[in-house]
């Protein structure tokens, strides 16, 4: 036996509205933004080689020896040579 249900005892369904989709957006017109450079356009634009190991081994010596070969600044004279290295190729 089936039971009848009346219209009067089922609840009202709810509408709800969908948001209105947000137009699309080109991330350069927003202000004060650039637009996100992926790792290969970055490697691309910026296709400078980097000094091997042994051009900074090299340059540091260079330092080191024109520094009169005093010893205690080994660090300082591989970081500037690094520098060095990287400014006389990017430029």
């Amino acid at each position: 036996m089936t039971k009848k249900i009346s219209p009067s005892s089922v609840p009202e369904r709810r509408r709800t509205r969908k948001a209105p989709a947000a137009p699309p957006v080109d991330i350069a017109t927003v202000a004060g933004t650039e637009p996100i450079e992926s790792a290969a356009d970055h490697s691309a634009r910026t296709a400078v080689a980097e000094p091997t190991q042994a051009e900074i081994a090299e340059a540091a010596y260079r330092r080191y020896l024109g520094r009169g070969e005093r010893d205690g600044a080994d660090f300082d004279d591989w970081i500037e040579a690094e520098r060095e290295l990287r400014t006389r190729r990017a430029g």
